[in-house]
């Protein structure tokens, strides 16, 4: 089932979490950012260029709705992640897959699918109770560009299976977006100032550039073949494994009441995937 290619991504992603926060020892947020995608950038175009595969593209537009949605989003999440805290910031930031709901069933003309609504809101019940954010008074307006974060994001996922449904190879959508980002970030850094690279902190940047690229790769893949609302219940498990790998490496085992979130978050992901078991998954434009 293309949806279950979001696991893949879900362990991608929470390994990139890993190589960040190692990198930031080293590293600016604005450099990781660039790093994270000069690597997939580089990659991606060299591998075309060896088995010439076809760079240009006619959906430009969707691509650049795509990226500026995402880059933003990223931006505004990183912004979150200095203002408020951690589990805040990430909390917000997961609210995506609630306004994906929303959005493939206003814009993508999707029939309403109760189920994976309720599926998705258990599983981000989940992630509330595993995380455990709090907001201050004096963060409110932090804590609408989180929402703003969560809500972009959502936008580029839409984007990204719109283009899936154009007949766009998932390589393409990938490139143009960690291109995009790397012009927007590595401007960011010019500007600031980068860091120096060395032998000790070299493979922090290749480990966190590769797996950013796996988890690209398989989350446009799992949109583009999977069921949209239960991708993005599925997308809770980089929350997950996030907190599994602190456990395992930092030892920040997560409280009782954390481990009855994670149970929350995984029975949301296996309620999505029976109740989308008779969706085929692919996007149909509306006739009207």
């Amino acid at each position: 089932m293309g949806s279950l290619w979001m696991l893949v991504a879900g362990l991608a992603f929470a390994g990139m979490g890993v190589f960040a926060k190692l990198g930031a020892a080293h590293f600016s947020s604005a450099e990781l950012v660039f790093y994270r995608s000069v690597v997939g950038c580089l990659t991606i175009g060299l591998l075309a260029q060896a088995r010439r595969w076809p760079i240009a593209t006619p959906h430009w537009r969707l691509h650049l709705g795509r990226g500026v949605a995402g880059v933003v989003s990223l931006g505004l999440y990183f912004h979150c992640l200095t203002k408020l805290p951690l589990a805040t910031a990430v909390t917000l930031n997961y609210t995506s897959p609630l306004f994906l709901a929303v959005l493939t069933t206003l814009l993508l003309h999707e029939r309403f699918h109760a189920s994976l609504v309720a599926a998705l809101a258990l599983s981000f019940a989940g992630v509330v109770l595993l995380l455990e954010p709090t907001l201050r008074d004096d963060q409110v307006f932090d804590g609408l560009l989180g929402l703003a974060s969560g809500a972009l994001a959502a936008v580029a996922y839409l984007n990204v299976k719109q283009l899936g449904a154009t007949g766009e190879p998932g390589w393409r959508v990938v490139f143009y977006f960690t291109l995009l980002s790397t012009i927007v970030a590595g401007t960011w850094v010019l500007v600031a100032g980068p860091s120096p690279v060395t032998t000790g902190n070299i493979h922090l940047l290749l480990g966190l550039g590769a797996t950013a690229t796996v988890g690209q790769f398989t989350m446009t893949r799992a949109y583009h073949a999977g069921q949209t609302l239960v991708v993005g219940a599925l997308s809770y498990s980089t929350v997950v494994f996030s907190t599994l790998l602190a456990a395992a490496l930092w030892q920040e085992a997560p409280p009782a009441v954390g481990w009855i979130g994670i149970a929350l978050i995984i029975a949301g992901g296996v309620a999505s995937l029976r109740a989308g078991r008779d969706d085929s998954g692919k996007f149909r434009p509306s006739r009207s």
